[in-house]
């Protein structure tokens, strides 16, 4: 991949990976060129994924709009969510810049556009600035009650705060005010995290029927639903639901990267290697690039690790020069493939400060353990599964703190219970899980 493709780089979804819908904004006229509807419907624009519309083909619309009327602020609003959008289809984080700009244009106008201001609170959580994006989301809220997208942008910011009944209570009146794929995708992930399996899927297969008739929408519900089950070492259904996205939505890169797992699981590397590549190629987002790493690695190819491991950096400072926020995944990545220890742990703190979740006592813990602090390491274990949440990297970290405190039969155990449950949850670390539980 050469330097210039690092432009396309791209914040990952934030923590429920929940892209939302651009709703019922735009519909195509008998010409084939999307026209806006009503300015109701405009309330429920969302941003996330295209439906029949093209968001480049609406950018251009709603510049010329402003070009004729430069104080309409409600078409500085859209725009703004159309650049968020674009940001997400083309991993190009400028967008982001972009759309703060054009959303800060809209509140001069009108310091009361409910809209514009749920705008800000999405760009800072795909920013990954939860505490700006909960103040955010509340202030919208209290200038539109009714509007179901704030609530999910009040929910998404708690949950990666590690409020969680907060949360939770956010996304249950998001569904009662619109069910929708939106709300049904974060009904599942709330239950996912509660480690009710077989009741998240239930609710995914909701969103899978919601987002009927929308290409990309159906794609990314499969793909949700697919790792679902992947999460439980159901790797069969996990790779249809894969597919059933790709014949949705050829070339879809989620789909590419999960497959490319599937792949890797049934020991075909140099098919997850092609699959991964071509995510990479699609959008080079630091986990898909950091995937390829690892599979070359474990097709006993260091070099070109190495290689793709290098572009990490680079992708991350510019991540970061859009206002991207990324300690916690870099921390992570630097972690797992013992860089500068010592300041992945600090990076690890910061982000914890930040990003007090689950996911970030996790991270927290990994660090501190790969560190040689583990006794520190084991609360921040604990608190990262005191939800219930079945996760198998979560178990494979605490069986490696349990190994480090001396606890043999403790960490055999959880090592057991990660493998029971996938035992191909990480092309990296999956193959000692296995080798330590037995």
């Amino acid at each position: 991949m050469t330097r210039s493709r690092l432009a396309l780089a791209a914040a990952a979804l934030i923590a429920v990976g929940l892209a939302v819908l651009l709703g019922g904004l735009f519909r195509e006229s008998s010409s084939a060129q999307p026209q806006l509807i009503s300015q109701q419907a405009a309330e429920d624009f969302k941003a996330g994924f295209s439906l029949n519309a093209s968001t480049a083909s609406l950018i251009l619309q709603f510049q010329e709009t402003l070009r004729r009327n430069p104080k309409d602020e409600r078409s500085f609003a859209l725009l703004g969510l159309a650049y968020q959008q674009r940001a997400r289809e083309t991993g190009d984080p400028a967008y982001y810049t972009k759309s703060e700009s054009v959303l800060r244009r809209a509140l001069a106008l009108d310091s009361k556009d409910s809209l514009a201001v749920g705008g800000l609170g999405s760009l800072a959580l795909s920013r990954h600035r939860f505490r700006e994006g909960l103040a955010l989301g509340r202030r919208a809220l209290a200038l539109n009650p009714y509007s179901a997208r704030n609530y999910g942008v009040l929910g998404d910011a708690l949950v990666e705060l590690g409020r969680y009944p907060e949360a939770f209570r956010a996304f249950d009146r998001m569904s009662k005010l619109r069910p929708s794929l939106s709300s049904y995708a974060r009904v599942s992930y709330g239950r996912e995290l509660l480690g009710q399996t077989a009741r998240a899927i239930r609710a995914m297969k909701l969103a899978v029927d919601a987002a009927s008739g929308a290409a990309e929408a159906t794609a990314w519900t499969h793909v949700q639903l697919g790792k679902l089950y992947w999460n439980h070492g159901r790797v069969a259904a996990a790779e249809r639901e894969y597919r059933l996205a790709l014949a949705n939505f050829p070339g879809f890169h989620y789909a590419l990267d999960a497959l490319a797992q599937t792949r890797a699981a049934r020991g075909r590397l140099r098919a997850a290697i092609a699959l991964e590549h071509q995510a990479v190629e699609a959008i080079p987002l630091p986990q898909y690039v950091a995937a390829l790493g690892d599979l070359y690695g474990a097709a006993g190819k260091p070099r070109l690790a190495r290689d793709q491991y290098a572009l990490i950096g680079a992708i991350q400072r510019l991540l970061r020069s859009n206002g991207v926020k990324t300690d916690l995944e870099t921390a992570l990545f630097d972690v797992d493939h013992a860089i500068a220890l010592p300041r992945a742990l600090e990076r690890a703190r910061v982000a914890h400060a930040e990003r007090p979740s689950i996911d970030g006592d996790d991270v927290l813990g990994w660090a501190l353990a790969r560190n040689g602090r583990c006794g520190e390491a084991l609360g921040y274990s604990r608190r990262a599964l005191h939800l219930g949440t079945q996760d198998p990297l979560k178990f494979f970290h605490r069986g490696m703190i349990e190994r480090c405190l001396g606890h043999r039969e403790a960490a055999r155990v959880w090592f057991a219970r990660a493998v029971a449950l996938n035992p191909h949850f990480s092309v990296l670390w999956a193959p000692t899980a296995r080798r330590l539980a037995r």
